[in-house]
């Protein structure tokens, strides 16, 4: 199992040439995605579908040969396996029915009932852990608790968070019962997809950056290290990546604070500063802007090689710094990993 390049590069190994996937790689740029999304119906469909998740997952490592896989499904599932409403408006992404009440917290179903909801993602991962080439590495994921409860207060996203800020401000002891049982609902959630065969998970706060001061500590530091840690307990050996999107100078010391053996970066920081202040202490993943995968170019093979070469001194994993987008050309994708490949003279 170590032998696959993600997991060497995660155990701490500096590797020749890094293993690489990408956020969002089974998505819209995609026209075999674009047609498994029709033939599912919707995007819950789809997400609930475990052959046609499956198929979606699968797609860009026969295409492009990634490192490691990782299971399609949607943050948002862990709100509705607790009770909350989760639909999905075209070309407006999605709606949840909204918690902004100690009441409406307590009312939301116990964590052990979430799986009920959940069974059809472990049977997609149970496929992908038969179905993946040998050589690529399966990655389970959730939310993280910020993120996820931006979404359940204003019931969509919002530009700056401020539902979930107005909550957290207003009733601080409400709002860290939510994100408390968010917490408690993510650990089971992973730890149901490290059962059913992924070998790594990631936790996604996509809105950490919003928060600052005591508020990182408390809602991004804090229930990262609790995830982190009850994972460790029960699964030791399974790598967690942690993303606290566009923490800045917060990069530094997340890794050893959460435990977390990955800290994903986003493009918001240079690779040469997070090489400095983040790499020594744990491997780091990223962090290419996904604006080349539209643009490509020279100016996408001189990028490659500027992260590449400046994470070349430890353990790295490549990525991007946020979600490819649906107006990507695979073509630069498949440029992307061929420079990233490319013997060095």
């Amino acid at each position: 199992m170590a032998e696959k390049l993600l997991m060497r590069a995660l155990g701490g190994e500096t590797l020749d040439v890094p293993p690489a996937w990408m956020m969002r790689q089974a998505g819209r740029y995609l026209p075999e995605y674009r047609a498994t999304r029709a033939q599912a119906g919707d995007f819950l469909s789809l997400c609930y579908n475990p052959e046609l998740a499956a198929e979606v997952t699968l797609q860009p490592i026969r295409r492009f040969g990634f490192d490691a896989a990782i299971l399609f499904a949607d943050i948002l599932l862990v709100p509705q396996a607790l009770g909350a409403d989760l639909w999905f408006v075209t070309g407006e992404g999605p709606r949840l029915s909204t918690i902004t009440t100690r009441a409406e917290v307590d009312a939301l179903k116990p964590v052990d009932a979430i799986h009920e909801t959940l069974n059809p993602i472990y049977e997609t991962v149970r496929i992908l852990s038969r179905e993946l080439p040998a050589e690529t590495a399966l990655i389970g994921f959730a939310g993280a608790p910020w993120t996820v409860a931006t979404y359940m207060v204003a019931g969509r996203g919002t530009p700056d968070q401020g539902p979930a800020h107005a909550f957290k401000d207003g009733d601080r002891a409400a709002f860290t019962a939510l994100i408390d049982r968010i917490t408690a609902a993510t650990i089971e959630y992973l730890s149901a997809q490290i059962d059913a065969g992924a070998e790594v998970v990631k936790v996604f706060d996509s809105w950490a950056g919003s928060l600052k001061g005591a508020d990182f500590d408390d809602f991004a530091l804090t229930p990262a290290k609790a995830i982190v840690a009850a994972l460790k307990a029960r699964h030791p050996g399974v790598p967690v990546i942690v993303f606290p999107r566009e923490a800045g100078q917060a990069y530094k010391g997340f890794g050893p604070a959460t435990g977390a053996d990955c800290v994903a970066l986003d493009q918001s920081v240079s690779a040469e500063w997070a090489a400095a202040n983040v790499q020594p202490e744990v491997c780091t993943q990223g962090n290419l802007a996904p604006e080349h995968m539209v643009t490509g170019g020279q100016a996408l093979v001189d990028e490659v090689r500027r992260i590449r070469d400046a994470f070349s001194g430890g353990p790295h994993i490549f990525n991007l710094g946020h979600g490819i987008t649906p107006d990507a050309d695979p073509d630069n994708v498949a440029l992307m990993l061929e420079t990233l490949r490319e013997t060095r003279g």
